[in-house]
């Protein structure tokens, strides 16, 4: 008599494609792919896991940020890499010379980076240059700075709740203490 083995859990539910048709993403995929399986570098595997990720997922990274990150000792000449967007930040006035590996840079951000005698590359730019991601620094944004991430935790009103409620106003109708009159 054989065992019966339960196959509910068998499923690995995790990304091994990018859901997106895009053929340039793919490509890219492609090639990390090659790349992770032939250098071993954890570099490149991890590159190669976040070209699969959601929109969501990979949050767009601010050139505050960039300019943060890339400032500390001993990166002055190591590549920022970051697979997603890099934007804009008006706030930042001085931009340093740095050389960017991105998915996506906004007009702006490129505008910026390119009059401060910076470099823009992209990733398969990048492969060439540095195929097990030497004199790299990866970075990523803030997962949790989305607005919906606000509305998550213990209900608002409970004790200690700093939950945001789905309210359609902020007015004096909507949600708002029964007032007591003295």
């Amino acid at each position: 008599m054989g065992v019966d083995i339960n196959h509910k859990h068998d499923r690995k539910v995790r990304r091994t494609e990018p859901k997106s048709q895009d053929i340039y993403l793919r490509l890219l995929v492609k090639l990390y792919r090659f790349l992770a399986r032939r250098t071993g570098a954890k570099f490149n595997r991890i590159v190669l896991k976040r070209l699969f990720m959601s929109k969501t997922n990979r949050p767009p990274v601010s050139m505050a940020r960039l300019i943060r990150n890339m400032k500390k000792t001993g990166r002055e000449s190591k590549i920022a890499v970051v697979v997603g967007t890099v934007t804009d930040d008006v706030r930042i006035f001085n931009i340093p010379k740095m050389t960017i590996c991105a998915l996506r840079v906004t007009e702006r951000a490129r505008a910026r980076v390119l009059k401060a005698g910076g470099e823009i590359i992209t990733f398969d730019q990048l492969a060439l240059r540095s195929p097990r991601g030497a004199n790299t620094v990866l970075l990523s944004g803030p997962r949790k700075a989305r607005e919906s991430y606000r509305h998550f935790g213990p209900a608002p009103n409970s004790k200690h709740s700093h939950t945001k409620p789905y309210v359609r106003s902020k007015g004096r109708k909507f949600e708002r203490r029964r007032k007591t009159t003295y």
